[in-house]
C-alpha cells in the first residue's frame, strides 16, 4: 500500500505490497465446531466502513465478510483505495469504529509515523540502530558497507520482487516482534547457511549441472556467498528490531557468523534492505541484471519452501513469561 503503509514500494517489493493475508480456504480448518453466536452480536457488520490498523498506520477499510473462529470474531476487510491483494482477515483488536474521534486518532498517528520516516527506502520497516546500541567490535566490522550516505537515487535501486506470501510473512514477523513482544527462538534450523546451500543444490540439479563444472554453477555459488556476507554484516546493524538486540548479544559470539544462528525470518528482512546496499556495490549494469534475476529466483525458492523454512509461531521472551507467571502466582 505504498510507502506509508509498508515501506516496500520504495524498498525491495518494487511493484506493490500485495501480501494476501489469508484466503477463504485458509480459514476452513480453523473454524469452531460449536455453534457460533449470531451476527447481530458482532461489533462490526458486513459492508460497514471502519478504521483498520496496519503496520503502524490506520487506514479506512470496509468489512466484506465476518466469521466466528477460535472463539473470536474475525473480519475480512478491504482497504479503501488499495488493491484487493491487500484484503485480509483481522481480529477485532485491529479495527475501530468510523467516528470523528477515531478519525482524529488516525490523523495524529499517521502524521507521527510520517514525520519519523526518513527519505531512505525501507525505513518504514527497519530503522538502522544508533551507533551506541551496536556492539563496538561488530559495528566497526560492518561500518564500511553499511554507512549512511544520505538519500538514495531510486532509479538505481535493484528491482527485487518479493512474492505476496512472503510480504505477508514480513508483516506477521513485524507484528510478532514489535506488537506481541515475541522472538524467533535461536538457533534456527534450517539456518541461513543451510538455506543458501539448499538453494545452490536445487539450482544445480534443476539446471542439470554439477558443482564447479560451468560458469553457471560458479555464478550461483558466488551470489550465495555474497548473500551470506551481506547477511552477516547487515544483521547487527539494520536487520534487528530493538527488542531483539539483547537476544543477539547473548546468542552470537564474536567468532560466530549470524548466518549459522539465524534463519529464514531474518534472511527475508535482508531483501528489504538489499536494493539500497547494492547501490554502493559498484556493479556493472549487465551483471546487476543477472544478479537481480538470480535474487528473484531465490525468493521464489523461499516461497516454494515457506512452510519448511519459516516458523509459524514465535516464542514469548523469557522475562515476559516470568512476569506473567509471577502475576498469576
Amino acid at each position: 500500500m505504498g510507502s506509508s503503509k509498508s515501506g516496500f514500494n520504495d524498498d525491495s517489493a518494487s511493484e506493490s505490497y500485495g501480501g494476501t493475508a489469508a484466503t477463504e480456504s485458509d480459514t476452513e480448518a480453523d473454524r469452531d465446531d460449536e455453534c457460533p453466536p449470531s451476527l447481530e452480536s458482532s461489533p462490526y457488520a458486513e459492508e460497514e466502513k471502519v478504521l483498520a490498523f496496519h503496520s503502524l498506520h490506520i487506514y479506512e477499510a470496509k468489512v466484506k465478510k465476518i466469521e466466528y473462529r477460535l472463539k473470536e470474531w474475525r473480519y475480512y476487510v478491504h482497504y479503501l483505495g488499495w488493491s484487493k491483494n491487500w484484503d485480509e482477515w483481522v481480529g477485532v483488536d485491529r479495527l475501530m469504529k468510523y467516528t470523528d474521534e477515531n478519525l482524529q486518532k488516525q490523523r495524529e498517528l499517521n502524521n507521527k509515523q510520517d514525520a519519523e520516516k526518513t527519505t531512505k527506502p525501507s525505513r518504514a520497516y527497519y530503522t538502522k540502530p544508533k551507533g551506541s546500541n551496536v556492539p563496538r567490535g561488530k559495528k566497526r566490522k560492518n561500518d564500511s558497507i553499511l554507512k549512511d550516505k544520505g538519500a538514495l537515487p531510486l532509479e538505481k535501486l535493484v528491482n527485487i520482487q518479493i512474492p505476496p506470501t512472503l510480504k505477508k510473512q514480513l508483516i506477521d514477523d513485524c507484528e510478532f516482534v514489535t506488537h506481541l513482544g515475541k522472538l524467533v527462538r535461536l538457533p534456527r534450523t534450517p539456518s541461513v547457511d543451510d538455506i543458501l546451500k539448499k538453494y545452490l543444490d536445487y539450482r544445480l540439479k534443476k539446471d542439470g549441472i554439477f558443482l564447479h563444472q560451468c560458469r553457471m554453477a560458479d555464478s550461483v555459488g558466488e551470489i550465495m556467498k555474497g548473500l551470506r556476507c551481506y547477511f552477516d554484516k547487515a544483521l547487527p546493524v539494520m536487520l534487528l528490531y530493538k527488542s531483539e538486540r539483547q537476544q543477539y548479544e547473548e546468542t552470537v559470539a564474536d567468532d560466530v557468523d549470524p548466518s549459522t544462528i539465524y534463519g529464514a525470518e531474518h534472511l527475508l528482512r535482508l531483501f528489504v534492505k538489499l536494493p539500497e546496499l547494492l547501490v554502493y556495490a559498484n556493479i556493472e549494469e549487465e551483471t546487476l541484471r543477472e544478479l537481480q534475476q538470480k535474487l528473484n529466483d531465490f525468493l521464489k525458492f523461499l516461497q516454494k519452501n515457506q512452510s519448511l523454512f519459516f516458523l509459524s509461531a514465535y516464542h514469548v521472551r523469557e522475562e515476559i513469561e516470568t512476569s506473567t507467571n509471577n502475576l498469576v502466582g
